[in-house]
């Protein structure tokens, strides 16, 4: 049986963790403290695994359902969406410090010492105001 919304945000808080189940893995887990999480349950290479798609109400039941439906997709393309997340994150984290405002700022930072405080400031301000935006 599917979950609905009304039954997601009525879930409260018990003793111990448990999980309200929806369709194909997805199903939501409902900690002591009130915290409420989406998980997928999957099998990859012969293995269960677990994804964690976001927290209630933060992410809702509709969106759960489209991160779950696109998760499958992966895995019709043998390919594991654990393993997809891993390498975005990784991506954005290079593309954060590969980025020109940081290099320029390394820089900045290297150089700044050996010029006058107001030649910094102004190479700083250009930086902020017409390069980086």
């Amino acid at each position: 049986m599917a979950l609905s919304e009304l039954a997601v945000r009525k879930a409260k808080p018990r003793d111990k963790a448990y999980k309200l189940s929806d369709d194909c893995g997805l199903y939501l887990l409902v900690g002591p403290n009130g915290t409420r999480g989406w998980r997928l349950k999957y099998r990859f290479a012969g293995k269960e695994q677990l994804l964690s798609l976001g927290t209630y109400p933060d992410v809702p039941l509709r969106q759960a359902r489209d991160q779950r439906d696109e998760a499958r997709r992966l895995l019709a393309t043998s390919i594991n969406p654990s393993t997809v997340r891993q390498l975005e994150k990784q991506r954005r984290a290079i593309a954060a410090t590969d980025s020109f405002e940081a290099i320029a700022l390394e820089w900045l930072a290297k150089f700044q010492p050996t010029w006058s405080e107001v030649h910094g400031e102004r190479v700083k301000r250009r930086l902020e105001v017409d390069i980086f935006p």
